[in-house]
């Protein structure tokens, strides 16, 4: 009988390709583990399987795999399954999903690996310089890689090259599998058995008088009362104030063994956690009513005001999870975010806290996902939206907070998914309960707790019954008109930072831009410098004094003189958090000041290391983008001051109101957070705006109302669902045509559906790749699925097409 093997492979194919194996290998292989197979010119490829079958209809020639990766899978059939959902809602391919997925260092590819033909016979006066310096290298090395025949020849392009050398017989070519995952060990001393009773020992001390060092070091296992167990190397050297030359001696002496055994990246304190804190009342009566909708299988809404103590019920929730052994899942939208809330859990947790986001390596990733994989006891897992794809073994918990962060949906490379859907649909598959909490939450979400879809449980109260702060509007057009204001900061601002830090108070500023300042002008001839890959300004960064492009990431000098005209009257429009914070500098001279945005956080432990500065009051004031807004808990920090409003509310986009809403009061949730009262200056040059209004009375509901009646109006979610098609090429005609083509084979949609565009984007060049727009909006009466099916029909015949085949098509679901 025949068998054959289904696998998904890591790259973007819709759908699962066969390979054939034996017998023997259909008893052993369960879906779920990895395979080693071929794909294409002899590459080698890491599968997952999917089933072994019997029979196998395929257009293509069947070949056998190489080799079974795995004893146990790695994959479950619910991540499987899982992973179909994704990719069949957000229009990918199971193979992107995977990608994302798993840690690389699970992902083996196969390496070209370059060897000397020792029986080929040929002729070294047939080989050209570049030829030669190839094989030359190889009697140095019994194997070069194609990066080392790169570094040898300084050219990009080798392959040529190599393919005339094998013609030749000069070389043979074959591909290799890597696994790049590094398991962490420590080095462990002990002392050797027939020196650990106490009379041996007494004479090595005595043996040992004329070599103080080592005595020492000997001493210091029997004060550690460790003589007889292991202990880290590093540890001793430290306890015993020695080097490792002096231990090394010991080790050769036989007097101290030496074992190197593999220890865990995670930091984990084996300690039990802490008791829970007291909730009060109000957290109290929302956390029955949260059990009562759990029981109930909703999915609920945690509508709680800033600081009302969410993160408190949270952690019940999780407790109680953990105590029954189950797996719990705590999404956040912002690795900032995790840094603060990780010691917070650790301190109830301990060892049971996993962390996962982008910011760790490879190898620290895997390790959490063979933790949670083997389930050997329960974990709490803390991560940013890609926590969503690891491998739940008994996964009952899924808290999803600050639930209305558009940074839970991940726009580029595919697959598109946003993290908080794609958390309920995962919650059915493996039956859990869904909690997602927000002082501002989506229009979506609220409206599907409004209409009963969900749970709605609201905390309107602060923790200890601290007062919400007091919200200021602050009118800069009339502050300019009176001449009281100095740089960006109004003399309101100024006289109320003041206050703060003569009360030994901290105070955060928030500008949701970064650099010095958006666009660089010359006052003479009115020129701008452009980046020369992306439609956009270059934004000056004075402290790298440089122009940077925040698309592409070209970046030149600043110039001294206008590039048109060469006149030397050139000056900044707009400004950014680099330029507040210089400003600060200037107004207060004898406070230090920090800055929080994506040029100062770039590495690894950065946002730990700002936040521990603000937390134990090294920094007066911290000045950011919207990184601040992230239900980050300052303790100390009593005045929040929005240097300008305006610029969210003329963001062309629909979400532009809701948005500047939940940012700004967001951000005014920072103040006032312990006993006193916090204030907020929102300035503004328009302050009779009705958002402004309803921030400064915190009144989501009426914004909830009136946005709800826009949308509906002008067809939006959550009345209408939306498909964005993005084309992108290099020629800007060849782009045009391509919308032009996709929006005539999408009109021929049913009625209900309705197609919008072509249409250039406000940035329609990034990266020298001009990018058009058509959107698909269509209404709940419609089948999703359907509709999907019939764009996926066009998008292969797109690609067919011979004149648009060097068109790269992208399509996003849910494209907000």
């Amino acid at each position: 009988m025949a068998y054959f093997l289904d696998v998904v492979l890591p790259l973007p194919l819709d759908r699962y390709f066969s390979y054939r194996i034996n017998a023997a290998e259909a008893e052993v292989i369960k879906p779920g583990m990895r395979i080693a197979v071929p794909f294409g010119k002899s590459r080698l490829y890491t599968g997952i399987a999917i089933a072994v079958r019997n029979d196998v209809k395929a257009t293509y020639e069947i070949k056998d795999i190489e080799f079974i990766i795995d004893d146990e899978p790695v994959v479950h059939k619910d991540q499987i399954k899982f992973w179909e959902w994704i990719a069949s809602y957000y229009m990918c391919s199971v193979g992107q999903v995977m990608r994302a997925a798993m840690p690389r260092s699970l992902l083996l590819e196969s390496e070209t690996i370059i060897q000397r033909d020792e029986e080929g016979s040929f002729d070294e006066s047939d080989l050209t310089d570049q030829e030669f310096l190839v094989l030359e290298a190889l009697e140095h090395r019994k194997a070069l890689k194609i990066d080392d025949v790169i570094a040898i020849l300084d050219r990009k392009t080798v392959l040529p090259i190599l393919k005339n050398m094998l013609a030749k017989g000069a070389i043979l070519l074959q591909e290799e599998m890597t696994n790049s995952y590094s398991a962490k060990t420590e080095k462990y001393i002990q002392l050797a058995a027939e020196y650990q009773d106490e009379e041996t020992l007494k004479v090595l001390l005595d043996e040992l008088s004329r070599a103080p060092k080592q005595r020492e070091v000997i001493m210091t296992l029997f004060i550690m009362g460790t003589s007889n167990k292991l202990v880290k190397s590093k540890e001793l050297e430290k306890r015993a104030g020695t080097s490792r030359a002096i231990i090394k001696t010991l080790i050769e002496k036989n007097i101290l063994i030496e074992t190197e055994q593999e220890v865990s990246r995670m930091l984990m304190d084996e300690q039990a956690g802490s008791d829970t804190y007291e909730l009060n009342e109000y957290q109290q009566t929302a956390l029955e009513q949260i059990r009562t909708s759990f029981e109930n299988d909703k999915v609920c809404l945690l509508h709680g005001v800033t600081s009302s103590g969410k993160t408190e019920i949270y952690v019940h929730l999780i407790k109680e999870a953990l105590d029954r052994g189950e797996q719990v899942l705590y999404l956040l939208p912002e690795i900032a975010l995790t840094t603060q809330l990780i010691a917070r859990l650790q301190y109830f947790f301990k060892h049971q806290v996993l962390v996962y986001h982008s910011r760790y390596t490879t190898n620290e990733r895997q390790e959490v996902w063979n933790h949670v994989l083997n389930d050997e006891e329960p974990y709490v897992v803390i991560g940013a939206r890609s926590a969503v794809l690891l491998p739940y073994q008994n996964l009952k918990l899924i808290i999803v907070d600050e639930e209305h962060e558009t940074s839970f949906k991940q726009f580029d490379p595919a697959p598109r998914y946003h993290a908080r859907d794609a958390a309920v649909v995962l919650a059915k598959i493996k039956q859990a309960n869904v909690l997602m909490g927000s002082a501002t939450p989506a229009l979506e979400t609220y409206h599907n707790a409004t209409t009963g879809k969900y749970d709605l449980v609201e905390l309107k109260k602060r923790f200890n019954n601290v007062l919400m702060p007091a919200i200021q509007l602050v009118d800069i057009k009339e502050k300019h008109r009176k001449k009281r204001m100095q740089h960006h900061f109004s003399d309101t601002l100024i006289e109320q930072m003041e206050t703060a830090f003569k009360n030994q108070e901290q105070v955060i500023l928030f500008q949701n831009r970064r650099g010095f300042a958006p666009v660089l002008e010359c006052n003479t001839c009115g020129h701008a410098p452009q980046c020369p890959n992306c439609d956009v300004s270059l934004t000056v960064h004075q402290h790298r004094n440089e122009l940077r492009c925040h698309y592409c990431g070209y970046h030149t000098l600043l110039p001294k003189e206008c590039a048109a005209c060469s006149s030397v009257e050139i000056d900044t429009k707009g400004f950014g958090t680099e330029q507040i914070e210089e400003e600060f500098k200037e107004l207060f001279p004898d406070y230090k000041i920090a800055r929080m945005d994506l040029d100062t956080t770039r590495g690894k432990h950065s946002y730990q290391k700002l936040i521990e500065k603000v937390e134990n009051k090294e920094v007066d004031c911290l000045v950011g983008t919207q990184m601040l807004t992230k239900g980050l808990d300052f303790r100390q920090v009593s005045l929040v001051g929005v240097l300008n409003a305006d610029t969210m509310l003329n963001f062309p986009d629909f979400r532009a109101h809701e948005r500047c809403f939940q940012l700004l009061t967001q951000v005014a949730g920072r103040a006032g957070r312990t006993s006193k009262r916090g204030q907020v200056l929102i300035q503004t040059y328009h302050p009779e705006h009705r958002i402004m209004q309803q921030v400064s009375t915190y009144d989501y509901a009426t914004m909830f109302k009136e946005q709800l009646y826009d949308r509906y109006q002008f067809k939006y979610p959550p009345y209408e669902r939306l498909i964005r098609i993005t084309l992108k090429h290099r020629n800007y005609q060849l782009t045009l045509q391509a919308g032009e083509w996709f929006v005539g084979a999408l009109n021929q949609l049913d009625h209900g559906v309705e197609v919008l565009g072509p249409e250039f984007p406000p940035v329609s060049r990034v990266r020298n790749l001009y990018l058009i727009n058509v959107l698909v909006k269509m209404n709940k009466q419609q089948n999703p699925a359907a509709v999907k099916a019939f764009i996926n029909k066009v998008k292969r015949s797109f690609e067919a097409a011979k004149a648009f085949r060097s068109v790269r098509c992208i399509i996003d679901v849910d494209c907000y």
